[in-house]
């Protein structure tokens, strides 16, 4: 037997017991957890400022992601409402995605990166750069060892990611690097058109 849950506006994507709601006419969109035994809306999530097109729980069920066209993330306690936002990305974030250990966020989004969040602390870990253009999909092995990425540039990247992780100490080192150095490279008339987007991509983007 199947069940209907009502919307004054479009059902998105379904997520386990989430289900996606996007007004198409304001832009304006919530999240509706519902009890999926009763049908019965359990409660409704606010937050992002513009259209939500991703949502995710962890394994455990105790933490929903959503991602947004804002720019941001958000980590909900499905418990409790309270939200962690997740920024860095500079363009559409399209697609998230949990490691089965439940410890890693993946996102994926029209800035041609995905990221690698501490699901724990909502810190970045990495930015994966590699595709050409738009990032629209993203999802974990099993085993959580790969990390797969399909793109706008006809491509899928199939990530090692315990050989990422393990270099994460020398990706930090750069992104305190060109955090220093991204103004010289951008104002300096000596510095060559190529070599002024070294650090795109890398650290904090003013």
């Amino acid at each position: 037997m199947s069940k209907v849950f009502l919307h004054t506006t479009l059902a998105e994507e379904v997520s386990l017991k989430a289900i996606l709601v996007r007004d198409k006419g304001t832009g304006n969109t919530t999240i509706k957890l519902w009890d999926v035994t009763t049908g019965k809306q359990k409660i409704t999530l606010n937050g992002h400022s513009n259209s939500v097109y991703s949502v995710s729980f962890s394994r455990d069920g105790k933490t929903l992601a959503s991602a947004s066209f804002d720019q941001t993330i958000k980590l909900w306690n499905v418990a409790t409402d309270k939200q962690t936002t997740l920024t860095g990305h500079s363009d559409k974030v399209k697609s998230i995605a949990f490691s089965p250990d439940g410890k890693t966020l993946a996102s994926a989004s029209f800035d041609k990166t995905i990221k690698l969040w501490d699901v724990g602390t909502g810190q970045e870990k990495t930015t994966l750069i590699g595709h050409s253009d738009v990032v629209y999909s993203v999802a974990f092995s099993s085993d959580g060892k790969t990390l797969a990425s399909a793109s706008a540039d006809n491509t899928v990247i199939l990530w090692d990611l315990n050989s990422i992780l393990s270099n994460l100490d020398f990706d930090n080192l750069m992104r305190r690097d060109c955090d220093i150095i991204r103004g010289y490279l951008r104002t300096n008339p000596n510095v060559s058109d190529r070599d002024r987007t070294l650090c795109n991509g890398i650290g904090t983007q003013n």
